[in-house]
């Protein structure tokens, strides 16, 4: 198993990630967060996962473990496998996705392309344990200020893609009421 790389990016490709580690060129499809942190020429570090195919060997790289991790539960979920499993964790942030889990928000799967509704109830149902007790705890002890605005957004009858994007444009400290203002406002 190939657990990790570092090398110099070469470049990037629709495929993936072109990393060269000492003069072997290796293909790896990777997260957008892996791919900023890789910048032309500048050595990098990506977490990696190996998935074996009878016809095919193919990399999945990620920006650290926090991202591999999410992926390799996602992947024990039936019916979810490594292109559809990378979509995920690259649509939001690791730790954003592990709260949706532990909220039960199976519409922030929904907005995923290629995940319908019965598949985000499934990762919903059959990750909520694996993530653990910790990360429900934390969910019920502080909802996310950005969640509360994304499901304000929601209310109002933005899609959860377009709520995503649109407080994307808005001031990441400014409170969830303040949030959804500038967005409204950003929209008209």
């Amino acid at each position: 198993m190939i657990a990790r790389l570092r090398g110099v990016a070469a470049g990037a490709t629709p495929e993936g990630l072109l990393l060269d580690v000492n003069g072997v060129g290796y293909l790896v499809a990777a997260t957008p967060s892996a791919l900023r942190r890789a910048e032309a020429g500048a050595e990098v570090t990506v977490e990696t996962y190996l998935h074996v195919r009878e016809d095919a060997l193919q990399l999945y790289g990620f920006a650290d473990r926090v991202e591999r991790e999410l992926f390799l539960q996602l992947l024990t979920v039936n019916g979810i496998g490594p292109k559809v499993a990378l979509a995920i964790v690259s649509g939001s942030p690791a730790e954003e996705l592990r709260r949706a889990i532990a909220r039960e928000d199976a519409a922030r799967f929904q907005a995923i392309p290629g995940i319908g509704k019965k598949t985000a109830e499934r990762i919903v149902l059959e990750l909520k344990e694996k993530i653990g007790d910790v990360a429900v705890a934390a969910v019920v002890a502080a909802d996310s200020p950005h969640l509360v605005a994304r499901d304000a957004l929601v209310e109002l009858g933005y899609t959860v893609v377009d709520a995503e994007r649109a407080l994307a444009q808005t001031d990441e400290d400014a409170p969830p009421e303040e949030r959804v203002r500038q967005a409204l406002r950003r929209a008209a």
